[in-house]
């Protein structure tokens, strides 16, 4: 597996923040190689960063992390959005249930998920203890979607977790 780390911060590319979210992403995450950026919080940097990465790059996993709030500033799902194939919103969804169980503002999390390609993008939000928080939450079906996406139908009723 290949991952792409996206960080989306104005702060971070300009060098202002350290990114810790990224390095959350990488701590949690196990794969054979990544590629790695930080994008300010402009849309079409952010699409520009999720295509090179899928299209270019071969990353079959691109995690997100930053841009998914009420701010203005905000438009990482937008972004996404933008170059995604298909949505996968259970994933989504089921990390902004569960999160709510931890943190009730996760409610306000507007982060999406998708399909580019044989590609899962996912938006994570832009804490460290939240990106571990939602990466535990649906760490274990990314191998199976990945699966699923490179080889095309596979017996999803047989895995029972």
């Amino acid at each position: 597996m290949k991952v792409g780390i996206i960080t989306v911060s104005d702060k971070g590319a300009k060098g202002e923040r350290e990114d810790l979210s990224g390095r959350a992403i990488r701590a949690l995450v196990k794969a054979d190689s990544y590629e790695y950026c930080i994008v300010p919080d402009e849309k079409e940097e952010i699409s520009k960063a999720i295509v090179d990465f899928v299209d270019n790059k071969s990353c079959n996993l691109v995690l997100t992390t930053g841009g998914t709030g009420l701010s203005c500033r905000d438009v990482t799902p937008e972004a996404t959005n933008d170059v995604l194939d298909r949505q996968t919103p259970g994933i989504s969804e089921v990390i902004r249930i569960e999160s709510f169980k931890i943190n009730k503002r996760a409610i306000l999390s507007r982060a999406l998920s998708g399909t580019r390609g044989k590609s899962l993008i996912i938006n994570l939000p832009g804490s460290p203890k939240a990106v571990k928080e939602c990466l535990e939450i649906i760490l274990f079906v990314i191998p199976h979607a990945l699966e699923i996406l490179e080889k095309g139908s596979v017996e999803c009723g047989s895995l029972n977790v």
